[in-house]
């Protein structure tokens, strides 16, 4: 049975993260498609919680973002 993407909280980790790393580089969602090799709303629809990604499309965000893969999946640190 399909789990819908909004009701998982690892698909809502790896959006909030993604996000983040995006902003922290100044990049917009279409610059990070483009580095990523992905279509600009396929970016959009992850950071959303809409889409569940691919492992093979969590690497390629994390090289496009300079970050370990396993960063996308974790929980922030709490200060």
């Amino acid at each position: 049975m399909p789990i819908d993407p909004t009701t998982c909280a690892l698909v809502g980790i790896f959006a909030d993260n993604v996000r983040r790393q995006r902003l922290k580089l100044g990049l917009s969602q279409e610059e990070l498609a483009e580095r990523a090799g992905v279509h600009r709303t396929y970016v959009g629809m992850l950071e959303r919680s809409e889409k569940n990604v691919t492992i093979y499309n969590i690497e390629r965000i994390a090289l496009a973002l300079d970050v370990e893969p396993s960063s996308l999946l974790s929980s922030p640190k709490r200060a």
